[in-house]
């Protein structure tokens, strides 16, 4: 079909594509999927070729949050069984480096459940992360909830080069995942990372009852935001939470989901992340003719496949990681 060709013609011209238009992704055959792809794979190769950015996630607090979202495990309402700890030490997030660096992964993220950062938290952090960005030059992200603006300007200056909060749904639907906080609180911490000068981080979870106008909403909010790096997960429903045993998903909805936020948001990094394995299965190669971005290794709470399997899985499709010396590169542009 010459619709998703010309689709991808349109926004290789510099437009935005419409919200009917989008929706149209959301909804198109499932037999046309691989045609759906290829024009994907078009906007991708101009703007990335055939490289793949890799990230590994470092679990640096687990558990112990007060917020109420309901696809999170580490949620005070969540009875599932995890591992609970307060902020590892720093010889952990050195070896957690360390261990990326090895596998030639270019950023590094660290995580820390809980609604934000304590100031302590933040010394811990910056404390590591010089000595990380000495030692190994890596990009590096931190992903540690609402954030002061004052907490922002130590992490920039400590060398955290990208922050994630994810909006994670659209407004429209916040207030059925969560209601501990709000949709304009996620948004003030992306703008509080950008005004710092940290390349702002936001995706979303899909999967969690919301609508096809829903993700086209979240796709278009992330485009306002000027997102840098977008994660797309897709939900993981875990035993002990709200939205346990939800399961709306289907690999080639997920695939059409990975099309769409690259039609939109068209020269940025989106990322294949959290229940990838559980929700795209076998399909899983096909994601990244939209995604160039993957995670490598587990997740917070959920495991991932094996760091071989993954680059077997980029080896196979002819596609080229981004180095960490290639990625220093980057930054050095302002990329």
């Amino acid at each position: 079909m010459k619709q998703w060709s010309e689709l991808a013609e349109k926004v290789l011209e510099g437009e935005t594509i419409t919200n009917k238009e989008a929706l149209s992704i959301l909804e198109c055959p499932d037999e046309d999927v691989p045609l759906l792809l290829h024009a994907s794979y078009q906007i991708r190769k101009r703007y990335f070729g055939k490289k793949v950015k890799l990230n590994m996630i470092m679990n640096a607090k687990s558990g112990l949050c007060p917020e109420n979202c309901g696809y999170c495990a580490q949620s005070s309402i969540s009875t599932a069984p995890i591992d609970t700890y307060k902020m590892v030490n720093k010889q952990t997030l050195l070896e957690g480096a360390q261990r990326a660096y090895d596998l030639d992964i270019g950023t590094y993220c660290i995580v820390a459940s809980g609604r934000g950062p304590s100031n302590k938290e933040i010394d811990h952090v910056v404390d590591a992360v010089e000595e990380i960005k000495e030692t190994y030059g890596m990009k590096i992200c931190a992903c540690l909830g609402l954030l002061k603006p004052e907490q922002a300007s130590r992490l920039k200056e400590a060398g955290v080069d990208r922050y994630n909060h994810n909006i994670n749904t659209s407004e429209r639907n916040h207030s059925n995942i969560t209601t501990s906080h709000t949709f304009e609180d996620r948004i003030t911490t992306v703008d509080t990372a950008k005004f710092a000068g940290i390349s702002p981080c936001s995706g979303v979870i899909i999967g969690m009852k919301e609508s096809k106008q829903d993700v086209v909403d979240m796709a278009y909010r992330l485009k306002s935001l000027d997102a840098d790096s977008i994660p797309i997960n897709f939900l993981h429903a875990i035993d002990g939470t709200p939205l346990e045993g939800v399961d709306e998903l289907t690999p080639l909805y997920c695939l059409k989901a990975l099309a769409l936020f690259r039609f939109v948001n068209p020269t940025k990094e989106i990322r294949m992340a959290g229940g990838r394995e559980e929700n795209l299965r076998s399909l899983q190669p096909l994601g990244l003719y939209a995604a160039n971005s993957i995670f490598i290794g587990d997740y917070l709470t959920t495991d991932g496949q094996e760091e071989t399997e993954d680059h077997k899985m980029l080896s196979d499709l002819g596609f080229e990681v981004e180095s960490v010396e290639e990625m220093k590169e980057n930054i050095a542009k302002g990329q």
